[in-house]
C-alpha cells in the first residue's frame, strides 16, 4: 500500500476515533459496540502508524542508498534516523518527539525563543531564492510527483571546498568569538657573564567573529506536499542545504565583511607577482608563505578557468603538456567556481590562491533553522506554506599571513 494510502485510512480511522472519544469526554455513555469499536480503531491507529513510518524509512533508503550521512563522532546520535519530513509535520502539530524533538533541544539550548524547528548542519550542509513550487507544472514541482518514480536526480553545484581543504570548523557557538593571535614575540640577545638582556615585550592582535545570517526560502503548494512524502526529503536536503552551503563557502573565499563573512581574498594577504611562466607564479606563492616562516600542509585552489590555464602549459620545445603535480610542485591543488574569476582592477582575472587552510576559521552558531509559515497571504488561501531555511555562521582567516594570491589572465 502507499504511503499516501495509508496516511488516508489512518485520517480516516482518527476521524472515528476522535468522534468516540470526544461523546465520552462530554460524559455520555458509550454503548458495547462503540466502546469496542474505539479499542479497534486505537489498535488500527497505532498498527498504521507504524506502517507509515516504516514505508517512509523504506521510502528514504531506497532513495539515499549509499548516501546516507555518517558522523565522525562515535558518540553522536545516528543522524541517519533523522527525517526532516517528520521534524516539518511535527512543527506544524506544535509537537516534536523522537530523535528530531532531541536535537531540536540540544541546538536551541541558549538561543531563547526559536520560532521554526532547528535542524542539525550535517543534515543540510555537506547552502536564492526560488520561484513558487506546485505539482501541476513539471518544473515548478510536478515531476515530484508519486507515481513509479527514482531517486531525484540533483543539478549541478559548485564544489564546496573550504571546509574541503582543512578550514577548522567552530559548531555550537552562542556569542561572539574572539581569535587571539600572538603578532609579534620580543627579542633575545647574548650577553656578557653578569650582563642583563633587553627588557621586550610581546605584542598581540585578535580576530573577532559574529553571527551574520545566510537565508532561502521556497513557496510549496498544498498538493506538492501532500504528494511528495519521500521526494520533498530530498528536496529539503540537497538542495536547501547546499544553496546555504554554498553562499558561506563563496563567503569565506571572497565575502566583503558587510553583513556577510570576510573572506580570504579581501582580509588583506599578499598578492604575489604574476609571472609569464606559471610554475613560476606558484614558486612565488609558496615562497610568500615560506618567508613568513607559515608551515604545515598547504593547497592551493582556484577556478575552473585557471584550471583551463593550467592544463594548456606545454614545454617549448616539445610542446608536451606539463603535468600539473609538476606546475604545483607537488602541493595538492583544487578548483571550484565558487572561486571567484572577475578579480583585478578591471574585474576580469581569475584568483589563484594558495593557504595554510586550517587557518581559516568557520564558526556555526545554530544548526539550520527551518521554519514552515503557512499563514502568508502568497500561501494561506491556497493551502500551501512557505519554507524559511537560515543558518547564522561566520568565516574569517585567523593570519593572514597564511595565505596569498595571484591573478591569472584567462582568455
Amino acid at each position: 500500500m502507499k504511503i499516501q494510502d495509508l496516511r488516508e485510512k489512518r485520517d480516516a480511522a482518527l476521524a472515528e476515533f476522535r468522534t468516540l472519544a470526544n461523546k465520552e469526554s462530554a460524559g455520555e455513555a458509550l454503548a458495547d459496540n462503540e466502546r469496542t469499536r474505539a479499542d479497534a480503531l486505537e489498535s488500527e491507529i497505532r498498527t498504521l502508524d507504524g506502517n507509515i513510518r516504516r514505508a517512509e524509512t523504506l521510502a528514504e533508503l531506497e532513495r539515499r542508498a549509499d548516501a546516507t550521512p555518517v558522523s565522525s563522532d562515535p558518540a553522536a546520535p545516528d543522524l541517519a534516523r533523522y527525517s526532516l519530513v517528520r521534524a516539518l509535520r511535527g512543527m506544524g502539530a506544535g509537537r516534536l518527539d523522537g530523535l528530531e524533538a532531541e536535537m531540536h533541544q540540544e541546538l536551541s539550548r541558549g538561543r531563547g525563543e526559536v520560532r521554526g524547528v532547528m535542524v542539525p548542519t550535517d543534515i543540510l550542509l555537506r547552502t536564492e531564492r526560488r520561484v513558487s513550487n506546485n505539482a501541476s507544472t513539471g518544473a515548478a514541482g510536478g515531476f515530484l510527483v508519486q507515481t513509479q518514480m527514482d531517486g531525484l536526480a540533483d543539478r549541478f553545484r559548485p564544489a564546496l571546498m573550504v571546509e574541503a581543504l582543512g578550514a577548522r570548523v567552530i559548531p555550537g557557538l552562542v556569542g561572539d568569538i574572539e581569535l587571539p593571535n600572538l603578532s609579534a614575540s620580543g627579542t633575545a640577545s647574548w650577553v656578557g657573564e653578569e650582563g642583563a638582556p633587553a627588557r621586550t615585550k610581546a605584542s598581540f592582535t585578535s580576530v573577532n567573529m559574529a553571527p551574520r545570517t545566510v537565508a532561502a526560502e521556497y513557496a510549496m503548494s498544498r498538493r506538492l506536499m501532500l504528494q511528495t512524502a519521500s521526494a520533498i526529503e530530498g528536496i529539503l536536503r540537497a538542495d536547501l542545504g547546499n544553496l546555504l552551503a554554498t553562499k558561506l563557502d563563496a563567503a569565506a573565499l571572497n565575502g566583503n565583511g558587510v553583513g556577510i563573512p570576510l573572506g580570504v581574498l579581501q582580509a588583506g594577504i599578499t598578492k604575489v607577482t604574476t609571472e609569464s611562466d606559471f610554475s613560476d607564479t606558484t614558486a612565488n606563492l609558496l615562497a610568500d608563505l615560506e618567508m613568513d616562516d607559515v608551515t604545515g600542509t598547504g593547497a592551493f585552489l582556484t577556478s575552473p578557468k585557471g584550471m583551463k590555464l593550467v592544463r594548456k602549459v606545454k614545454e617549448s620545445a616539445s610542446d608536451r603538456v606539463i603535468p600539473a603535480a609538476e606546475l604545483f610542485h607537488g602541493k595538492r591543488y583544487e578548483m571550484s567556481t565558487n572561486c571567484p574569476d572577475t578579480i583585478g582592477s578591471s574585474s576580469d582575472k581569475t584568483a589563484l590562491i594558495y593557504g595554510l587552510w586550517s587557518e581559516l576559521t568557520i564558526g556555526y552558531w545554530s544548526g539550520v533553522d527551518i521554519l514552515a509559515n503557512p499563514y502568508h497571504s502568497d500561501v494561506a488561501s491556497a493551502g500551501g506554506q512557505l519554507l524559511h531555511a537560515f543558518l547564522d555562521c561566520d568565516a574569517a582567516p585567523r593570519r593572514i599571513e597564511a595565505f596569498a594570491y595571484a591573478e591569472l589572465t584567462v582568455s
